[in-house]
């Protein structure tokens, strides 16, 4: 499992999140489970414009329905609950990771933004960490705060793209802690973009994601 991260709201983690499980679905033409990790601002089903067949909440999961969802090719998303408690919500990443972690599909997470328990909780499930932010100071130095949360609970940080960025910008190699990182060229519509579309092939591709389970 692939845990999508940032510190900013609105540094492109929920684009990054539906253009990586695209790109995995165009390389492999296998299926993606995209898990919808930020319950304040729930947004991953409406931008990946998921079919009502291809979605289920994340409370109810059961491995029978994710395996009959996740027949084919294509992107199947974990909807958030309608409530949770911080303990629901750990227990529920838990059952996550249990049904996810042993179904052949790739499993990717949009991450809440920050370094807070909320972000914390799918951060620990997953086997690798992709860092998300602008190209902008104050986004690089929070998401150097979830990189450190993420080194702190034993997730590897496996890579990060610079959102609307033609280059990576000095320094971020070393705040983020990673050398491996993407710029991902500026575009009003970036899921229209064939442009950025080929770029996130490339980081699926480079970052090796489809073969970390």
């Amino acid at each position: 499992m692939i845990a999508i991260a940032g510190g900013k709201g609105g540094c492109g983690k929920t684009t990054t999140t539906v253009a990586i499980a695209r790109a995995i679905v165009a390389g492999s033409d296998s299926p993606v489970i995209g898990v919808e990790g930020d319950w304040d601002m729930p947004d991953l089903r409406s931008l990946a414009q998921t079919a009502p067949l291809r979605s289920l909440p994340v409370r109810s999961i059961r491995v029978e329905e994710l395996r009959d969802r996740c027949a084919g090719p294509g992107v199947t998303i974990l909807e958030a609950p309608e409530t949770a408690t911080p303990q629901g919500r750990q227990q529920i990443f838990e059952r996550v990771e249990e049904f996810c972690g042993g179904h052949p599909a790739q499993t990717v997470i949009d991450c809440p933004a920050g370094a807070g328990r909320d972000a914390a909780v799918p951060i620990e499930v997953a086997s690798g960490i992709l860092l998300v932010s602008t190209a902008e100071p104050a986004s690089l130095r929070d998401t150097a705060k979830t990189a450190a949360m993420a080194e702190q609970l034993g997730s590897p940080v496996i890579g990060a793209v610079i959102t609307g960025a033609d280059t990576v910008p000095e320094g971020a190699e070393r705040l983020l802690g990673t050398s491996r990182i993407i710029p991902i060229p500026d575009t009003r519509r970036p899921l229209r973009s064939p442009e950025v579309r080929r770029t996130y092939e490339h980081v699926v591709g480079q970052l090796e994601i489809s073969n970390i389970g």
